[in-house]
């Protein structure tokens, strides 16, 4: 807890110096400091990212960073807006961040930590944006601009990861800034969130922050549009985000097309990195092709396509059931799986028919174009992987809309307090949900707390690996484990070298000479297949 606040205390400033300088190039995002700080991480992750694709994000990119932010942050005397806070403010400022310091100094869980956020990290640090990256796992070709922002900030001032903790603090500062205190109901279920750099919880800040300013009647378009498309190129399911700013601004605010062209070159930065590192603008989808040498195999792709239909149904179908399935055995068997999944599905689906009442009898414009936001966005994620992880954002969206003008402090408050106790005390005692909701698999690898959490987070290591050679591709795999979190790079998971060995295909340097000059899948020869065969037999006797 002690480390995470030091980090958060040096971090913020860092952000708000950040602000300060995109204030100058941008404009003013909306007034305080959470406005400049919100503009410093949209400024420094863009800055970042290109960076990443001519040098690795680490000590010598943070630290004059670092150095540039905090220098704006003491030159304009930034420091002197935190005092603009009254006790009482101050006092729901201290209890929330310490909640949040507290529950993000907790284990990680969230199985992606290990799969798919902490090697994305350690590739971007160690060779920043590597061409054709998917070729060696699939899901490192999404590399969110989120984990750009987290690899930038992981060499020194958060080595521990929990930048989602410092922009929980950021969020709280942002909800007694503005006295909109709705966000405090928020609060304690995103702690679930705050151990892991997932991409999750910005999105849905940052929508809540975004939608928050639209209904309060912000004007900037320009740069509410921009943001949106960053919100979108962490997490492309936040469709519906830059489609509200969109027609709110067309229709309701009456912009001009100006105010579209910083979201344009986002978004183009976004489908740049992508086509660097997948192949195709948007991941996972093979759309857009233009030819790339250096995309997925279409074998690969067509596993991840079946792995994600089969994720629809929580794997409890195979891909060649779900192909027989009826329109109503589709619908039914999603409504009805076994354990909590279902019960999301169902609350999902009468979420959109209240809310569709609820805009209906308000008739208000901005109401009902968040409705058709929302149900854009629903549709185009029942069609491509209905996984609730999708649209758990559109719960809180419902919820802020309805409810927005019901809470005041008081209530704000107490929802805050006994949700965190909640929360906490499921982090601190697992055994409950474990007990209690056996299906929510993410519980059963929740470990309680630990005293040494007082002073750092707590971190895994497990730092055992084999090496092999197929090609001329020497690859690092861990040893009896499924993930490659602390596998030294460069590093394959068993699954996915399973996978490509069963295609007959095996990722190979672009450069064998060169890492940073990318990857290419290419079709073994009898020879690299005997290898390939050889490290399989290999992996599966240890696994014996």
């Amino acid at each position: 807890m002690i480390l995470i606040l030091f980090s958060s205390v040096f971090i913020i400033p860092v952000l708000t110096g950040w602000g300060k300088i995109m204030e100058t190039i941008w404009g003013i995002l909306f007034q305080g400091i959470s406005g400049k700080i919100l503009s410093g991480i949209l400024g420094i992750t863009l800055i970042w990212t290109i960076i990443s694709f001519f040098t690795p994000l680490n000590m010598s990119v943070e630290v004059p960073s670092i150095l540039l932010g905090l220098f704006f942050f003491f030159k304009k005397k930034l420091y002197k807006e935190f005092h603009q806070f009254s006790k009482k403010d101050f006092v729901v400022l201290s209890v929330s961040s310490l909640a949040v310091i507290f529950a993000g100094s907790f284990y990680p869980y969230i199985l992606d930590h290990f799969g798919y956020y902490i090697p994305t990290l350690k590739w971007l640090t160690e060779y920043g944006l590597v061409r054709g990256i998917s070729n060696t796992d699939l899901t490192l070709g999404q590399m969110s601009l989120w984990h750009v922002f987290q690899a930038g900030f992981s060499n020194f001032s958060d080595p521990f990861l929990r930048i989602n903790t410092v922009l929980l603090i950021i969020y709280t500062l942002y909800t007694v800034e503005k006295r909109n205190w709705i966000h405090l109901c928020f609060l304690p279920v995103l702690l679930l969130f705050s151990q892991s750099p997932s991409p999750d919880l910005p999105v849905i800040i940052f929508s809540l922050i975004i939608l928050n300013e639209i209904m309060a009647g912000q004007k900037n378009t320009t740069f509410l549009f921009a943001f949106s498309i960053f919100v979108f190129a962490i997490k492309p399911t936040m469709i519906w985000l830059p489609v509200l700013t969109f027609l709110s601004s067309l229709l309701i605010f009456k912009a001009n097309f100006r105010y579209l062209i910083s979201g344009i070159i986002i978004l183009l930065l976004f489908f740049i990195k992508n086509l660097w590192t997948f192949g195709y603008p948007i991941f996972p989808l093979a759309l857009g092709d233009v030819g790339i040498f250096w995309k997925p195999n279409p074998e690969v792709l067509k596993i991840s396509s079946q792995f994600a239909i089969m994720k629809t149904y929580d794997m409890q179908y195979t891909y060649e059931e779900i192909q027989k399935f009826s329109t109503a055995d589709y619908i039914r068997n999603w409504f009805s799986l076994d354990g909590i999944k279902s019960k999301i599905n169902i609350l999902f689906v009468l979420s959109l028919i209240i809310f569709s009442v609820f805009a209906w009898v308000k008739k208000r414009k901005l109401i009902t174009l968040i409705f058709i936001s929302l149900l854009m966005k629903s549709i185009l994620v029942l069609i491509f992987s209905a996984q609730y992880r999708f649209f758990i954002d559109v719960f809180f969206v419902i919820f802020f809309v309805i409810f927005h003008e019901y809470f005041d402090r008081k209530k704000a408050v107490f929802v805050f307090s006994v949700l965190s106790i909640f929360f906490i005390s499921i982090l601190s005692f697992p055994e409950f949900i474990q007990s209690y909701l056996p299906s929510f698999r993410v519980g059963t690898f929740m470990t309680g707390f630990e005293k040494e959490q007082i002073y750092k987070p707590s971190t895994y290591q497990y730092e055992k690996f084999d090496t092999y050679k197929v090609g001329n591709f020497k690859f690092n795999v861990s040893h009896h484990y499924p993930y490659s979190f602390d596998t030294p790079l460069p590093a394959i998971t068993p699954a996915y070298l399973f996978d490509n060995v069963k295609t007959g295909i095996f990722p190979q340097l672009s450069d064998k000479n060169d890492i940073k000059k990318g990857f290419i899948w290419k079709k073994m020869t009898s020879e690299e297949q005997v290898e390939a065969q050889k490290v399989i037999n290999t992996i599966e006797n240890i696994d014996k």
